[in-house]
């Protein structure tokens, strides 16, 4: 019988899958857990070892003899600190050596409780990856360790071996040993480029043409990547693609963006059809909370993700295989080996998302966003601020000769401007930003700025404070707490522009909008940068958005 505790479960469970046979096992009783768990099992052979200093560098040669990773286990506090030395040598002879320290529980850690210390990158530099695991009690929990434990068994042979750490916090009773069979678990397996010849690369074609539900998700990617015409016609009717206004030009073909608002008026019955067997994704962050949500609570039987650098980034809870190559290369490599019969499950999605309406709104911020998206010059740059504006701007179909740029990396509303400003510096192109009234403040000295071109164009929209937080599902605000959520506020931005040199424009309806959005877009440079302050109504820019909504359903 093994150990109750989850986490120790999916750690033995892992060593078994990736080969990892060999281990180390120093006394103690806050490992006992581990201990027992990985003696007791027939994959494992055990080695004892009392001086964790000794044990630390019998583990390295049992992995310098074999070329295989090891594993080495110990108790908690300072037996983890005498590892130190063999892991330092393993970190400068790059040998695959993976350090397991039991430890207490974070709450005890620095209150005078026995055999403590801080335990989680105790090693820093000198290791390859570390981690520490959670116990487990939610399946969120489950997933984290999952995913922890995977990341650092791949990173022992990741560009060179070298060691690893993998802390485990282990709360008491210790000594529960009930179970019967080590789980199930996830392996995340990872290809470091892939060559025709390889029998890796035939497996993944095996496994790929066995799906009849394939879908390729992508990310934000700042860059344009036209695909041969013979690579086009080859990719795009075996997958269902999609991707936001931020992917670009990186998809062969038409794809559909306008899935977060397909995906709002899908019934629960037609999720289940719609959901993908394998799913591909590359590039980087997705804004559409739906399509998370979607992917999370109807998983793919297989999650591939292409990626330059190889890091495993699991957004859809799902991922299995980790592909560390440039993502074109590899769709490319593919195009001809597809099987040669046209799914039904891409038109599926283009029909329905098809048959979505692109909406119509009266005078609003939604409006203004639109009336700017539909008039852009061609091979313009539209800069989207964070919060709403992004989303905004995935409600309308747009020219694929815009380029899109949004700070998507860590989201957040400060910068937008001042990362506007600094592209249309070097710039030969019109550049357009939107932007919401709190971003616009936050970051108004971007306007003070020398390197300011008359090539930027500023769309802002004002409606006296941030209305996304008033759609946030069960948040009910006070009044009292609209002053420290919303940000309300009756401030304009009309004397800093003139102040710096832009020609200021005004829109407080409809037909001014109509007016100013003229000269806002028109294609030719104008002596100086222009920006547009379009005001509207929070309280009627919520109701509008949301009776579109409802009336998808």
């Amino acid at each position: 019988m093994y150990t109750d505790k989850k986490n120790i479960l999916q750690l033995a469970a892992l060593l078994e899958a990736y080969g990892i046979t060999k281990v180390v096992l120093c006394p103690g009783s806050r490992n006992v857990p581990i201990a027992h768990t990985l003696s007791n099992h027939p994959a494992f052979t055990c080695y004892a070892m009392t001086d964790e200093r000794s044990a630390g560098y019998f583990a390295l040669g049992l992995a310098l003899n074999s070329g295989k990773p090891v594993t080495v286990c110990c108790t908690s506090g300072t037996a983890l600190l005498n590892l130190h030395p063999a892991v330092a040598e393993a970190f400068y002879q790059k040998v695959p050596l993976i350090v397991i320290s039991a430890d207490r529980p974070a709450a005890w850690i620095g209150q005078m409780d026995g055999q403590t210390l801080p335990q989680p990158d105790v090693f820093r530099t000198l290791v390859k990856k570390s981690v520490n695991l959670p116990e487990i009690h939610t399946d969120e929990d489950e997933w984290f360790c999952n995913r922890l434990i995977n990341e650092a068994l791949l990173e022992t042979n990741h560009h060179g071996k070298g060691p690893v750490h993998i802390n485990v916090p282990v709360s008491e009773p210790l000594f529960g040993f009930t179970t019967a069979a080590l789980p199930g678990v996830r392996v995340i397996t990872r290809y470091q480029g892939l060559n025709i010849y390889d029998r890796d690369y035939n497996d993944l074609i095996d496994r790929m043409n066995k799906y009849r539900k394939r879908m390729i998700v992508v990310g934000q990617m700042n860059l344009i990547y036209l695909f041969e015409k013979r690579y086009t016609k080859l990719l795009y009717k075996h997958f269902a693609w999609l991707t936001e206004h931020i992917g670009n030009q990186t998809v062969p073909g038409i794809p559909v963006k306008n899935f977060d608002t397909a995906l709002y008026a899908m019934p629960e019955e037609q999720m289940n059809r719609m959901a993908p067997d394998l799913l591909i994704t590359y590039g980087g962050h997705i804004v559409s909370k739906r399509l998370k949500k979607f992917l999370r609570q109807h998983p793919p039987k297989e999650h591939w993700h292409v990626s330059p650098d190889g890091e495993v980034t699991d957004l859809y809870c799902s991922l299995t295989t980790v592909i560390e190559m440039d993502p074109f290369e590899f769709l490319e490599k593919i195009a001809g080996l597809l099987e040669n019969h046209t799914p039904e499950y891409p038109r599926i999605w283009e029909d329905y998302c098809k048959a979505v309406p692109e909406p119509e709104f009266a005078y609003s911020e939604m409006a203004a966003v639109g009336a700017l998206i539909k008039s852009l010059p061609e091979k313009s740059v539209l800069h989207l601020a964070n919060s709403s504006v992004v989303r905004y701007a995935q409600l309308y179909a747009i020219s694929p000769t815009i380029e899109v740029c949004c700070n998507r990396g860590t989201s957040g509303i400060e910068g937008s401007l001042s990362t506007a400003v600094g592209y249309a510096a070097t710039s030969d192109k019109l550049n357009f930003a939107a932007i919401g009234d709190l971003s616009f403040f936050y970051d108004m000295n971007a306007l003070w700025n020398v390197n300011v071109g008359s090539n930027l164009r500023i769309l802002l929209l004002n409606n006296g404070g941030g209305e996304i937080f008033h759609t946030l599902p069960g948040l009910e605000m006070s009044e009292a707490s609209h002053k420290f959520i919303t940000a309300v506020h009756k401030t304009s931005a009309k004397g800093w522009a003139e102040e710096r040199g832009f020609l200021y424009l005004r829109a407080e309806n409809d037909g001014q909008l109509a007016e100013t959005m003229q000269t806002f877009t028109c294609p030719e440079t104008v002596e100086r940068p222009i920006l547009l302050e379009v005001f509207t109504d929070k309280d009627e820019d919520i109701r509008m958005l949301k009776n579109y909504y409802h009336q998808l359903k």
